[in-house]
């Protein structure tokens, strides 16, 4: 089954279509990983996205039921160099191409994916459109040149309504942008006494759920685009420990101040370098991200830079000058990559038992 991923410039590449067979408008990425593409796909961070694979084989160990990071994936289609056919791991239930299609999710094989990366890589991140060979090209790009991508990528995402996640150490209240399961993964390991609330939650709502801390999950597209969580971090700051992932991480420097901006084509990937500011160290981390907090914007507000990108310099990880709270704009629990800074879940948790004893210690 032939099919074209025809780019906004005009660029068109033709290849073998698999998993679904319907036709798709994404904006098209590229992620680095050498394995991890079932978290990848199921990362709702990827909502509206058509992702391309670097690494030239995808799907040689195949779908599994423990590498989820959510139920219903929300990737717009894939794009790989060679899809393997016939999966080799002993955990292994199906292939990507039978999960694909039961979760009509459309992908593309047998075309230049350095090609393409060099493509985003020049001129930025580009609308894309996966399409039959039917189809002229002429026409396709002047959709996509008319298309105008959706916005609400967190609302589709976001979970509609609360739900518990019972443990018996400290009560974090866990806003859901699009979150991944590596995170709540974590705080159970710490046997934390989790309350997953949707991305329209209210401060107000938030606070009498009596939390001792708030997690900030990661979340698909533009910050800007969910001003009424700016608005609900910026109520939090200072009334519980806080800890931001991601686009918690942004909507956090947000709602301190400061200013966010979209990169050119992104950090995807299991091995970007990320320095410690305060210890020196460098750690290879997980990232997926299209926006980055503006340096220059730091300096009006009671944040301060802790972590930076040793690949573009770019801002990594924020605290706060005076409350207890900070973020990093990599993915600490991995999910594909490396745990390197799995600590700083620990960090969160010594930061709420710092607080409880606070407030024993004014009560």
């Amino acid at each position: 089954m032939k099919k074209q991923l025809i780019l906004e410039d005009g660029t068109v590449f033709t290849g073998k279509g698999f998993g679904s067979d319907k036709d798709v408008i994404g904006e098209v990425v590229f992620t680095t990983g050498m394995t991890g593409y079932q978290e990848i796909l199921s990362d709702p961070s990827y909502c509206g996205q058509i992702v391309t694979f670097t690494y030239p084989l995808v799907g040689n160990y195949g779908i599994n039921r423990d590498d989820f990071e959510t139920i219903r994936p929300a990737v717009k289609a894939l794009v790989v160099k060679e899809a393997a056919d016939f999966p080799s791991n002993f955990r292994s239930e199906m292939s990507l191409d039978e999960y694909l299609k039961m979760k009509q999710i459309p992908a593309i094989c047998g075309i230049d994916t350095r090609k393409l990366t060099r493509i985003i890589r020049q001129y930025g991140t580009l609308k894309g459109a996966i399409v039959s060979v039917e189809e002229k090209a002429e026409e396709v790009v002047h959709r996509l040149q008319a298309a105008v991508l959706p916005t609400d990528q967190v609302d589709q995402v976001s979970t509609k309504s609360a739900y518990p996640n019972p443990g018996r150490g400290y009560r974090v209240v866990l806003m859901d942008f699009g979150m991944k399961h590596g995170i709540l993964r974590e705080l159970n390991n710490r046997d934390c006494d989790v309350i997953v609330v949707p991305h329209d939650t209210t401060a107000e709502e938030i606070l009498q759920l009596n939390p001792d801390g708030i997690m900030l999950s990661n979340g698909p597209g533009d910050p800007k685009d969910v001003p009424h969580a700016i608005e609900t971090v910026r109520k939090l700051i200072g009334q519980v420990p806080i800890f931001g992932i991601c686009l918690g991480h942004q909507l956090f420097a947000l709602a301190s101040g400061a200013n966010t901006f979209k990169l050119k084509f992104g950090h995807r990937g299991s091995n970007h370098p990320v320095k410690d500011l305060a210890t020196g160290k460098t750690a290879l981390t997980s990232q997926n991200h299209s926006y980055a907090v503006d340096e220059e914007t730091i300096a009006n507000t009671e944040l301060k830079v802790t972590h930076i990108a040793l690949n573009d310099g770019t801002i990594e990880g924020l605290a706060h000058k005076t409350y207890p709270a900070f973020t990093v704009q990599y993915h600490p629990e991995a999910s594909p990559g490396p745990e390197d800074d799995n600590h700083l879940f620990d960090r969160f948790i010594n930061m709420m038992k710092e607080h409880a004893g606070k407030e024993l210690q004014h009560a």
